[in-house]
């Protein structure tokens, strides 16, 4: 071999080891919102979407955590009881752009079968961390609107005809329901992940500020954009650990909205409030409250389903509520002896939970001066969900190093 062609096999050869040495990039859901059924007219909140949609296109916003070079969106009918026939469906990197085509199995359009979801093609769009993207859907046929995200606290857009494609709607009225998109994916580096944070309205940011991106999640994701980690909201406003609420259980969601997520390495479980408090209320008139014991047992089964998966997973204790809704039909959500088993499950998940760790948030927003309230400084108002600068001081309660931090079982985020 000539001395030329040994620089260019040392070339090639180390060429080959630095390709064989960077780690290939790979998927991480980078936004998420977990479908519930859509209800009946007589539940006691209104639907906030149509009936049904026809020839109409829907466009709504969608924050993503980090950002890659490549994206998928994810489409549900998770709930529906017929196919789901999505005429066309497009991505704009920001408000005002010419939306991009995207594509299933190459093609413009997919039926989605009842109870399924559906990828797209990989579009290559380069997105930064916390860049937010519009995705419109277009609709041809009648469609009976079965799946939704009722508490997306974000303007979404129903416009008539086709208009995925065009920069600005025509003609559009707004709801604050989400429908359709469930997750978008992106293509992250290697050491990309996910923390998911499995919870109610209080997660879901029921009281946030709307269209500012003001839930507690969306602080953490902040915080946690940098460590090249997405935070996932898996929040749905009524939801409850052990029965179905306003979307199923979490016991029943968990496999799908947490353990069935690309790049998820953690979870965060921020529920039980509603269990505890809706027996008894309009919610559920007949209903008895779980005792301790069965929601210790609901905390237990989703750790166990966590760590067979190699997933770190920390608990929450859940926050103050003293005198919540006020002058609402839900005014007796809150009764002191509601408050003392909430006060018994918090000191059972501060000695002795399943949890890798636990984020102790009652101390975060409790009144110094009556533990059972939540401090003015963070109260939206209604007593019971936080307000911006409670969802703020939520997130700032969470150590990160405490978070990221090496798991028993398999997993390290740092």
């Amino acid at each position: 071999m000539n001395r030329l062609s040994q620089l260019t096999a040392t070339a090639l050869l180390a060429l080959s080891g630095a390709a064989a040495a960077s780690p290939a990039p790979h998927w991480v859901t980078s936004w998420q919102a977990s479908p519930q059924p859509v209800w009946s007219a007589d539940f006691l909140f209104p639907t906030l979407i149509p009936g049904q949609l026809q020839d109409q296109t829907f466009r709504q916003s969608a924050r993503l955590s980090l950002g890659g070079a490549r994206l998928r969106v994810r489409l549900s009918n998770a709930y529906g009881t017929r196919p789901l026939k999505i005429g066309a469906a497009s991505v704009a990197a920001h408000t005002g752009d010419t939306p991009q085509p995207l594509r299933f199995d190459g093609q413009p359009g997919v039926v989605i079968a009842p109870g399924q979801d559906r990828l797209s093609d990989p579009l290559p769009l380069p997105t930064a961390d916390r860049q937010a993207l519009q995705v419109s859907v277009y609709l041809p046929d009648p469609t009976p609107l079965q799946t939704f995200h009722w508490d997306g606290r974000q303007t979404s857009w129903i416009a008539p005809g086709d208009q995925h494609r065009l920069p600005a709607l025509h003609g559009a009225i707004s709801t604050t329901a989400r429908l359709l998109l469930s997750g978008i994916d992106v293509e992250a580096a290697a050491s990309a992940r996910s923390v998911v944070v499995i919870g109610d309205s209080i997660t879901d940011g029921a009281t946030a500020s709307l269209d500012q991106d003001q839930r507690w999640t969306d602080h953490l994701a902040t915080r946690l954009a940098p460590e090249g980690v997405a935070v996932l909201n898996a929040g749905i406003s009524g939801g409850r650990l052990l029965r179905d609420g306003m979307g199923q259980s979490a016991l029943e969601r968990f496999q799908r909205d947490v353990l069935d997520q690309p790049g998820v390495a953690s979870v965060i479980v921020l529920i039980g409030i509603n269990d505890i408090s809706w027996p008894g209320t309009a919610f559920a008139r007949g209903e008895t409250q779980p005792t301790l014991g069965e929601l210790q047992a609901g905390y237990r089964d989703l750790a166990e389903r966590a760590h067979a998966r190699g997933l770190r997973i920390l608990g929450a204790t859940l926050t103050p509520f003293a005198g919540a809704l006020p002058g609402t039909p839900l005014d007796d959500y809150y009764a002191p002896g509601k408050d003392a088993q909430r006060r018994q499950l918090n000191a059972w998940l501060r000695t002795d939970s399943p949890f890798d760790a636990v984020i102790d948030l009652d101390a975060a927003l409790r009144d110094p001066a009556d533990p059972s309230r939540m401090a003015a400084a963070y109260d939206s108002g209604d007593h019971l969900h936080p307000g911006d600068a409670g969802n703020r001081a939520m997130a700032e309660a969470v150590d990160l190093e405490v978070l990221l931090g090496p798991s028993t079982h398999g997993v390290d985020l740092r």
